[in-house]
């Protein structure tokens, strides 16, 4: 994150003693990425954050690939991912590359047995259907649809859901996700020409911290294996820390459109930007004001990168028969565009209710075995006459 965040009880120096109040010292630990130079924060905990008991197992969760050299465009049907009462293995991965892997996911239970690491990636979670509570051992964050999650890789977290009826759309990222550079100042402020800014941001707001010893299940996601390790103290046992390295949430609906008379390309709407790929939020907005605009978007080569739309909500107006939970894949070195029709529907169109997610990867995607199982192999040839 680019700014400052305290929360809990802190000393006054880094590197210090800072006693319980027993006496007794809190342990001091440098949450950091990058080695040295990357985001961190110092946390506090009542008990050594390196307590292993036991390591007892693991599984394998690499993504099954179904074609590994890809040109052809696709639709899946996104919804059609059946529910798991388990928050993992809800987890599909639908599109991955070195740099990232697109999942969908349908938990229909809380995380309560154990706590999640992913220890390889930043993971952002987009809440398409769903209300609960992001509980991380840097304090909680409430969500709603709409949000974007974002956690850092080695956030520890467990995630509590109010209702069965949840669906997340999650980009796992081996490169640190961050506010585009474009909008941000040489200190890291959002600047006025941001579609958002510091205080559309959620920060974790409550800390929970537990004085526990025990055997507590902690799954530790690495170089796509899940390890099931015992912790010998409660996970979230921190009492204080501060600095610039934390989970937090952003929600699509204070996302601010940049519009202009004639239609603007899809840099306007991004988000987050990795080096390897950028997140971008189509949100309703006025459509261009030219008197002689064309609001649907031109024909365009994806020369350099992969697009993947989510379709969230609304009437996304370049697309013909398109539905909430439908993902469409544009691959790189072949010419997309709007569906026959969808151009001279839009002129004279005033604004759009249009909502959803676009990841734009600058490597192919492959698609697994169970992207395929949702897919509409048709799908290219929907541009025909």
């Amino acid at each position: 994150m680019p700014f400052y965040h305290k929360l809990g009880k802190i000393p006054h120096k880094r590197h210090t003693i800072f006693k319980k109040p027993d006496g007794s010292l809190y342990y001091e630990q440098l949450f950091g990425t990058i080695g040295f130079d990357g985001m961190s924060s110092n946390l506090y905990h009542v008990y050594r954050p390196t307590q292993v008991k036991e390591i007892s197992s693991k599984i394998n969760v690499a993504p099954q690939i179904a074609t590994a050299n890809n040109i052809q465009s696709y639709r899946f049907h996104g919804f059609k991912v059946k529910p798991e009462n388990d928050y993992l293995k809800s987890r599909i991965p639908i599109l991955t590359n070195a740099d990232c892997t697109i999942e969908l996911a349908a938990p229909k239970k809380s995380t309560a047995n154990y706590f999640y690491k992913n220890a390889d990636a930043d993971e952002l979670i987009f809440i398409h259907e769903g209300t609960g509570k992001l509980r991380t051992h840097l304090g909680n964050l409430d969500f709603k649809y709409g949000d974007y999650l974002v956690i850092p890789r080695g956030i520890i977290y467990k995630i509590d859901f109010e209702t069965e009826d949840n669906r997340l759309f999650i980009v796992e990222s081996r490169r640190p996700i961050y506010t585009p550079k474009r909008y941000r100042n040489w200190f890291g402020q959002l600047l006025e020409h941001s579609p958002f800014c510091e205080r559309d941001i959620r920060r974790p707001y409550e800390l929970e911290t537990n004085d526990e010893k025990g055997d507590f299940l902690m799954k530790i996601k690495k170089q796509n294996e899940v390890f099931d390790m015992i912790y010998a103290t409660h996970p979230f046992d921190v009492v204080g820390y501060d600095g610039f390295n934390y989970p937090y949430a952003l929600s699509i609906h204070d996302f601010e459109p940049i519009t202009g008379r004639i239609h603007q390309p899809p840099p306007v709407h991004q988000t987050f930007e990795t080096d390897a790929f950028v997140v971008c939020s189509f949100v309703p907005r006025l459509y261009d004001y030219h008197p002689e605009s064309i609001p649907a978007p031109y024909n365009h080569s994806n020369i350099d990168s992969d697009e993947v739309l989510y379709y969230v909500d609304g009437d996304f107006m370049s697309r013909n028969d398109i539905e909430k939970g439908h993902i469409s894949l544009h691959p790189a070195g072949i010419p997309h565009g709007p569906h026959p029709g969808a151009a001279e529907r839009s002129i004279g169109k005033t604004k759009t209710e249009e909502l959803a997610v676009m990841v734009d990867t600058f490597k192919p995607l492959q698609l697994t075995k169970q992207a395929m199982e949702i897919a509409d192999e048709t799908y290219h040839k929907s541009w025909l006459e």
